[in-house]
């Protein structure tokens, strides 16, 4: 399968309270991009593109001397950061490859907790399945604070974010990781038909489902465990993943 990846690092980072850029804080020893492109491995894309902008100078110069060799790296800058959508979009102009067909990694420079064949088998599923998206999703009693899966008749239709969602939405115990599998003939045209008419007026990567579903494409979800999905925002978060990673490599 021809795979294409697309880390998103270039948030500003300011809950970290630290002048080094947010993607670089390690996590035991190895800076936390460097633990994504490392959960990328098994999944063997042959385009890593990792979108870089606070800091993306020293970010770009710490990813050409650690990347590892199987990794053909690019990075693109996002000048100004419109949301996750706008990355995204950024990223995609650095894609070498336009078959349709290829399957494109969306994911979170601040997810170092990812395992390697996690990736491996969200690609799998969304190739397996024939689906237009691919969501890692996981459940929590309380998912405060993160986008959530809305299914009608067991099917995803769209990710409502929490600051937009209704107090039934608000309710739903499945939520979503941020991380994602996309055809990629399909995901191009998405991203162009974003808007920025919600809460935070920025362009979300997850309207892209809502917009998938209503074309009457096929959209699914693996569903991982919380830890894997931790996203690093502050220096407790940050502190929790460092316990984590040395509990692994213990």
């Amino acid at each position: 399968m021809s795979v294409t990846a697309i880390v998103l690092a270039a948030g500003a980072g300011t809950r970290m309270r630290s002048e080094l850029p947010k993607p670089l804080h390690p996590v035991c020893g190895r800076p936390m991009v460097m633990r994504v492109i490392d959960s990328l491995a098994d999944a063997a894309p042959d385009q890593v593109i990792v979108v870089v902008g606070h800091g993306a100078e020293r970010v770009t110069e710490t990813l050409r001397t650690m990347t590892p060799e199987w990794v053909e790296l690019d990075t693109v800058v996002q000048e100004q950061q419109h949301g996750t959508g706008h990355a995204a979009a950024v990223g995609m102009t650095a894609v070498t490859d336009d078959d349709p067909h290829r399957t494109i990694i969306v994911l979170p420079g601040d997810t170092p907790l990812l395992r390697a064949d996690t990736i491996a088998a969200l690609c799998g599923a969304r190739i397996e399945r024939n689906e237009a998206a691919t969501i890692l999703s996981s459940t929590l009693d309380d998912p405060t604070g993160y986008g959530r899966i809305v299914r009608h008749n067991g099917n995803v239709v769209r990710i409502v974010e929490q600051r937009d969602a209704t107090d039934a939405e608000l309710a739903i115990r499945e939520w979503n990781t941020g991380v994602y599998a996309f055809a990629a003939g399909l995901f191009a045209p998405a991203l162009a038909q974003l808007r920025t008419d919600n809460a935070q007026g920025e362009y979300y990567l997850t309207d892209v489902i809502s917009l998938l579903a209503n074309d009457g494409h096929r959209i699914g979800t693996v569903i991982t465990d919380a830890e894997q999905a931790h996203g690093v925002n502050d220096p407790e978060q940050l502190a929790y993943a460092e316990q984590v990673m040395r509990e692994r490599l213990a």
